[in-house]
């Protein structure tokens, strides 16, 4: 969907004048709304997207894609699932999710969400590190073997 393209919201009630809302406003949402949902490690975005994360700027269109086909309104969501979390759940919440923010924020009837899962992330471990023992050698009380 083209960057310059609007998306009309009162089609109805046009009396002040119409209210028109960019496809990156409601793909941003979308990313907020997937993000919150517990069991979302992270979202899936592309390489210029982690490269913008590294120097500090946040997009949080990142995994959304939206398609607005006539009056369907299809957004397509790429995420990680935290390990140990039940993915038909989670799918499910983000999609509830998505459609209730968008439909409270802008009043649009959304038609589809579409949860890809791309992978599941486990837990990272504590890493215990002795500063004394930095290579895990193990510490010998006589210093001399005996034979």
């Amino acid at each position: 969907m083209p960057e310059d393209s609007k998306i009309i919201l009162n089609k109805d009630d046009q009396k002040l004048g119409t209210i028109q809302i960019a496809p990156r406003v409601l793909e941003i949402i979308a990313g907020y709304a997937a993000s919150e949902v517990k069991g979302v490690s992270k979202m899936y975005g592309s390489f210029a997207n982690s490269v913008g994360e590294l120097l500090g700027r946040s997009d949080h269109r990142r995994g959304v894609k939206l398609v607005n086909d006539a009056d369907d309104l299809i957004i397509d969501v790429d995420v990680y699932v935290e390990y140990g979390m039940s993915v038909p759940k989670v799918a499910g919440q983000i999609q509830e999710r998505i459609k209730q923010q968008i439909t409270l924020m802008t009043n649009l009837v959304v038609t589809e969400v579409n949860v890809h899962v791309k992978g599941i992330i486990a837990p990272q471990e504590d890493q215990q590190v002795d500063p004394d023992n930095l290579f895990g050698e193990d510490k010998d009380d006589g210093g001399s073997e005996e034979e």
